[in-house]
């Protein structure tokens, strides 16, 4: 069977990460270590065999997706099906500033975050879909190849949760964990996903 590999990479550290502010689709801007980490990532990309760069619109994901893309020689590809889920109302907020604006759908979101998504935000489940969309169309296009692709945390894991056939609103106990500055792989092949690491340092960060 061929299989097309997918390099996952959650963008850089940003300065919403300090307070751990939700940050969805505000595009909030990389620290230093955040433009540190996406050297790292150009230095890990130069000896890798990858084929196409990918990247969400916004641009924590462009700004760290870019010095691999050099290094590669290789042209960014953006697409909108990569931005990461929509907060509404959380957008911006801590989990304490949350419970203080609306504590009875936080309380949902904290149980179901899939089913009872944070109010006025958009629907995870078709996110997912729209970006498992796409990564079947770049497997048409790259069949046995290997992509790299920059985006965000909330959406990977309901995208692995869609690929896993894992219940989404169990992304944050199966998936706990997406550092900034770490790689996620999986491959695909005839229509079937594998998981083949997750949350892995492509590089020394914090140094």
């Amino acid at each position: 069977m061929t299989t097309t590999e997918f390099i996952l990479v959650r963008h850089g550290e940003t300065v919403w990460h300090a307070d751990n502010r939700y940050a969805g689709r505000a595009d909030v801007a990389l620290t230093e270590r955040g433009r540190r980490q996406a050297e790292e990532l150009g230095t890990w990309a130069a000896g890798q065999r990858i084929h196409a760069v990918y990247h969400s619109p916004l641009s924590r994901a462009r700004l760290t997706a870019e010095p691999a893309a050099r290094a590669l020689g290789l042209e960014l590809r953006e697409d909108p099906r990569l931005l990461e889920l929509d907060f509404g109302r959380g957008e911006g907020l801590s989990i304490d500033e949350m419970r203080t604006a609306f504590p009875e759908e936080l309380a949902k979101f904290v149980l179901r975050p899939v089913t009872d998504h944070l109010p006025g935000g958009n629907d995870p489940r078709e996110a997912a879909r729209q970006a498992r969309q796409l990564l079947d169309e770049i497997v048409a296009e790259h069949l046995g190849g290997r992509v790299l692709i920059v985006a965000h945390n909330a959406l990977y894991r309901v995208l692995l949760c869609e690929l896993l056939g894992i219940d989404p609103d169990e992304y944050r106990r199966v998936f706990p964990v997406l550092d900034n500055g770490t790689l996620t792989e999986i491959r695909i092949g005839d229509g079937q996903a594998s998981l083949i690491r997750f949350n892995a340092p492509y590089a020394p960060v914090g140094h």
